[in-house]
C-alpha cells in the first residue's frame, strides 16, 4: 500500500496547469522512519536537486538545529521528510513563492504520513503547522510537547534565510 502511494505521489501532475511548470513531487523516507518530518514546500533549489531540503533552509536545519550528518538526515530508517505540499509551487506576480495548495496535503500527505510508522513528528514553519493544528496560534505551538495523531510532535519555526 505505502509503495504504491508513493508511486501514485511520483506520478501527480495535478497542478502543472496551475503552475505553468511540471510539477516534481519530492518526498524522501520509508514507511519505517522513526521521524517524520513534514514542512511547507519544496524550494525552487529543491525542484531542481530532487532531494528534500538541499537548500540554505536545509544547511541551517540539518547542521545547526539538529546537528547531523547527511547521512543522518537522509537515512531512510531516520527521516520521512515530506511537506504539507510535495511540489515547488512557482512565484507569484510579485515575486514570492506562491502558497502551497491544499489539494496536495489532503490527496496525498495526510495518508501517506498516517502510513509510517515513526515515533515523532517534527512540523516545520506556520504553514504546515495549520494544517495539523487549525484555529491553534502558532507560537503557542512552537518548542512544545504537542500531540498529533497520537504522537509526539515538535513544531519548528521555518530555518528559512528569507
Amino acid at each position: 500500500m505505502f509503495g504504491d502511494l508513493k508511486k501514485q505521489i511520483e506520478k501527480c501532475r495535478y497542478c502543472e496547469e496551475k503552475f505553468g511548470f511540471e510539477p516534481r513531487p519530492i518526498f524522501w523516507g520509508s514507511q519505517k522512519a522513526k521521524i517524520v518530518q513534514i514542512s511547507q514546500a519544496p524550494s525552487y533549489t529543491v525542484h531542481n536537486s530532487g532531494k528534500p531540503f538541499t537548500d540554505m533552509s536545509g544547511k541551517t536545519l540539518k547542521q545547526d538545529w539538529y546537528q547531523i550528518s547527511e547521512e543522518e538526515f537522509y537515512n531512510h530508517e531516520n527521516f520521512f521528510i515530506g511537506a504539507v505540499a510535495h511540489c515547488y509551487p512557482g512565484k507569484d506576480k510579485n515575486g514570492n513563492d506562491r502558497q502551497p495548495p491544499t489539494i496536495c496535503f489532503e490527496k496525498w500527505v495526510e495518508k501517506e504520513i498516517q502510513l509510517v510508522e515513526n515515533e515523532i513528528y517534527i512540523i516545520i514553519g506556520a504553514k504546515a503547522a495549520s494544517r495539523f493544528f487549525p484555529g491553534e496560534k502558532f507560537e503557542d505551538l512552537v518548542f512544545k510537547n504537542n500531540v498529533w495523531n497520537g504522537k509526539l510532535t515538535i513544531v519548528l519555526p521555518h530555518p528559512s534565510p528569507l
